[in-house]
């Protein structure tokens, strides 16, 4: 440790080049928590289930006349809709033997057209000049590994099926398949199924590419940093730096993990820390620095990494996340082959449901400036409900603005370029960082087959918290950075959010929302220099509202009126609208004050606060915070709204009015700079 198709022409069973080929996605199976991820690496095959929609388009072009649907076209409708998996984990149909081995039991057939085991070929047909990928693998026993190839409408048809019988040995089985028809996206998978009296096992399959194809100009292989910045979740970072030093395949292509420790809980006090960093050794760089969020821990690494000058890439990963250590190898061969360096991310799957998905990728609004799904792609996939192969929509590639920061990979050269991240804490700096490299000619793709498990958002809600500020702040400052001429949809959107909040009784949320568009106006030297100090000023702020003060001992409240609030009606877009408005001026004009109530009108669930139609009416209601540890008791102020929305219009256009002035101030300041975030660390590190 330092401190510090059927028709497309194959070749089957030809012995490969050597030195031809180099292996870029290997066929991996899970070692612990098989009973939670299982559905991501391997899968029971099934019959093929394929919805109207894959071989008709025009069904997504059709309305569903509900008022004169009788009961058995309710029924087939339902039919239709419904694919029925065979309740079963894989326990009765095939075994792992390692990391990269399986056996499927006599008369069982199993499906590799997984998240984690299908090779994404639509992607490597967008990104790179590979023209052809080659499958390897060593098979065992009696039974057939069939290819498989689909299109990014989700259709897919065998490729090549090789015979296996050699009970006593392994024998190889190979098979180059063209990159052809994937211009709109695509996998290819293997299928394996043993013969009726013999178990079937496949081990060491692997997807290779032609070497001619590869960009990167390092003679031999290409290195990595790894950099985790933590803040007071040591157990976490801990177990990340054991996954990492388990991993000797990721090991040969690292130069070292900066682990950025920001808390007071330290990740060096870990029970096992010492033999972890002995295990590591030079493979690991433990910094301390005073807290500057996820911007400065990360910046702090992509810095450290410059001025080592060993690394052609810096892998930016959550403290708090799972890692599938091969995941972190496949960005990286990835970016070896893009025509243009490119920033290299991977989706998010729950930490507390483990094969669902929430995001492959994400698209940023530059009218709303908010981002949302790509290509209509529904959030919380879940792969175990519905696999890979019988999801036709996933097939489809997914063009991305942006990665979370959850896992991230970065070519030095970019950042030698553009610079680091924004130095705002948290919030919109993983958003700002892809929509700079893009206005420079890099773009960011979220190759599927990458991925870490990340606790997911539904037990968050930035409003009731500190980080509004945040989120606020570094919203406009992002727009000023990249926007030169706004519309009037951004002041829309800056009271919108006001009344959202206003109307949820989150008083707290804001004056913290008016605390970000002052500052902002500031300009970026005060950004800048508030940086070190400023989560300490803002949570000062946010004291003394009723909605930020947390009650954990319900005994000391008094009962409420009513137990719950009715269930909200299904409504249409236009009608929310409607209600919405009705709702903004009956507040406005409203003189029901909850400040002085002496017992709440009614109980607000977490899962129903984020909704500003469950305050109708209320006057004060308990609401139960999002980690489910608290309530607090909302109260509604008029007088405080209407100040409220008073200031924030007020706010909203002096900034529209001084748009065209801030944007220069805060592009020619160039806060990600190198130079600016080395005063930062000096300055942090002298006090």
């Amino acid at each position: 440790m330092r401190d510090m198709s059927a028709t497309s022409p194959i070749n089957a069973g030809e012995a490969p080049a050597p030195d031809r080929w180099e292996t870029v996605n290997r066929v991996v199976f899970p070692m612990s928590d098989q009973d939670l991820t299982m559905p991501l690496y391997a899968i029971e095959w099934t019959r093929p289930h394929l919805t109207d929609q894959v071989f008709d388009p025009r069904v997504d072009k059709r309305r569903i006349d509900l008022t004169n649907l009788n009961k058995s076209g309710f029924q087939r409708l339902m039919t239709e809709s419904v694919t029925t998996r065979p309740q079963t984990n894989g326990a009765d149909v095939f075994s792992v033997d390692g990391r990269r081995s399986i056996t499927v039991y006599p008369g069982r057939h199993i499906s590799l057209c997984t998240f984690f085991n299908a090779f994404p070929a639509g992607y490597w047909r967008r990104w790179t000049r590979v023209n052809e990928v080659r499958f390897t693998a060593q098979a065992k026993g009696r039974g057939s590994v069939t290819l498989f190839r689909s299109t990014g409408r989700g259709l897919f048809s065998p490729v090549s099926t090789v015979e296996v019988d050699s009970p006593d040995r392994a024998t190889d089985v190979a098979v180059t398949v063209p990159m052809t028809g994937l211009v709109d996206g695509g996998y290819f998978w293997f299928d394996a199924q043993a013969g009726p009296h013999d178990e079937l096992t496949v081990g060491d399959a692997a997807w290779s590419v032609p070497r001619s194809a590869r960009t990167a100009t390092r003679k031999g292989d290409t290195t990595l940093s790894i950099t985790i910045t933590t803040f007071n979740r040591a157990p976490y970072c801990h177990n990340q730096l054991k996954a990492i030093a388990a991993d000797t395949d990721l090991r040969r292509r690292l130069d070292t993990i900066y682990c950025v420790d920001q808390g007071t809980d330290l990740v060096q006090d870990q029970p096992g820390f010492a033999d972890t960093a002995g295990a590591l050794g030079e493979q690991l760089t433990y910094l301390r620095q005073a807290n500057l969020g996820g911007s400065g821990g990360y910046s702090r690494g992509m810095y450290e990494t410059l001025q080592a000058g060993s690394s052609d890439y810096v892998q930016l990963l959550d403290d708090d996340a799972i890692s599938e250590p091969e995941a972190i190898l496949r960005a990286v061969q990835f970016a070896d082959y893009t025509r243009k360096p490119t920033i290299v991310g991977g989706g998010m799957l729950h930490l507390d449901n483990r094969t669902i998905l929430y995001t492959q990728g994400e698209r940023f609004n530059r009218h709303t400036w908010w981002y949302g799904n790509t290509m209509d792609l529904e959030y919380n996939h879940d792969f175990a409900a519905s696999p890979l192969r019988d999801s036709p929509e996933r097939h489809r590639r997914v063009d991305t603005d942006f990665n979370g920061w959850w896992m991230c990979l970065i070519p030095t050269t970019i950042i030698r370029e553009i610079g680091l991240a924004l130095p705002v804490f948290i919030k919109f700096d993983d958003t700002e960082y892809s929509l700079r490299a893009a206005e420079h000619g890099y773009p960011t793709v979220c190759l599927p087959g990458v991925a870490v498990w990340h606790q997911a958002w539904h037990d968050k809600d930035p409003a009731r918290t500190w980080e509004e500020y945040f989120f606020q702040r570094n919203r406009w400052i992002c727009a000023l950075l990249h926007t030169r001429r706004p519309s009037r949809r951004f002041m829309f959107e800056m009271l919108y959010g006001d009344v959202n909040v206003g109307l949820k009784l989150l008083y707290s949320a804001l004056k913290l929302r008016h605390m970000g568009l002052r500052d902002i106006m500031r300009g970026p030297g005060y950004i800048v220099d508030s940086m070190p100090g400023k989560l300490a000023e803002v949570r000062k702020a946010r004291e003394g509202f009723a909605d930020s003060t947390d009650i954990t001992d319900l005994e000391t409240l008094p009962a409420p009126r009513h137990d719950s609030r009715p269930a909200p009606r299904p409504q249409n877009p236009k009608d929310i609208t409607r209600d919405g408005a009705k709702a903004v001026v009956k507040a406005l004009l409203s003189r029901r004050d909850g400040t002085r109530d002496k017992q709440p009108d009614t109980v607000i669930t977490a899962k129903d606060a984020v909704l500003w139609d469950s305050f109708t009416g209320v006057g004060s209601a308990l609401v139960t915070a999002p980690d489910g540890n608290s309530v607090a008791w909302r109260r509604r102020n008029p007088r405080l709204f209407r100040k409220g929305l008073r200031e924030g219009v007020m706010l909203a256009r002096r900034l529209m009015k001084n748009w065209d002035r801030l944007s220069e101030e805060y592009r020619a300041y160039d806060m990600a700079s190198v130079k600016v975030w080395e005063r930062i660390f000096k300055d942090v590190a002298a006090k």
